[in-house]
């Protein structure tokens, strides 16, 4: 990959709503460079100046997106001290984010072939930002005792990304008519059972 790492802020303003804007709206095949050059106005000579393939483009365009979730859900955790309520936030705050930028839920999830994604650094870096956090909430209710001693960290942020993907899919199929974060509290207490220690009875 080209040294994206450098994207002048001002190219990044241009390039970053252009590439979401066509990859949302378009199978991921049916975008080429020369047409975000037309929606965006940054030039094909430009764009591989710091990108090699479209791929590089439309991963390091996630990338920064994801990043800006990680912040959000850091935000939205921070200073609580309820388990339950700081794993509720956690996917609040990703649903959140994702109604407020339909184009980057789109794009991530529907859109990216995914196996090449996988592939690319942008996507470690977004699932290291999710195992920072889910390890925090996970480290927090294990010291409270709200956690069955006999879930992982990763059977939690498995929850997450199926949870996450299976909302997202259902609301891009009936046409995004409801808000993403109105399905969490239908989902979250089944998720909540499965991680939290059973009460005897």
């Amino acid at each position: 990959m080209g040294t994206s790492q450098s994207l002048p802020p001002a190219l990044a303003d241009r390039l970053v709503p252009a590439v979401l804007d066509l990859f949302s709206a378009q199978d991921f095949h049916l975008v080429n460079v020369r047409e975000i050059y037309k929606e965006s106005g940054v030039s094909p000579s430009t764009i591989y100046r710091y990108f090699d393939t479209k791929e590089d483009l439309v991963f390091y365009v996630l990338s920064e997106k994801m990043k800006e979730i990680a912040v959000e859900v850091r935000d939205q955790i921070q200073g609580v001290d309820d388990t339950r309520e700081m794993m509720r936030r956690v996917f609040w705050g990703t649903l959140d984010y994702y109604d407020r930028n339909p184009g980057v839920a789109v794009t991530a999830f529907i859109t990216i072939p995914l196996r090449s994604w996988m592939r690319s650094t942008s996507y470690t870096e977004t699932a290291r930002d999710v195992n920072d956090i889910i390890g925090h909430v996970y480290a927090h209710g294990m010291a409270h005792g709200d956690i069955d001693p006999a879930i992982r960290a990763d059977d939690i942020t498995d929850q997450y990304f199926m949870n996450c993907y299976r909302q997202i899919h259902t609301w891009h199929f009936h046409g995004m008519q409801k808000s993403l974060t109105s399905q969490v509290d239908r989902f979250f207490p089944l998720v909540w059972k499965v991680m939290s220690r059973c009460e005897p009875s």
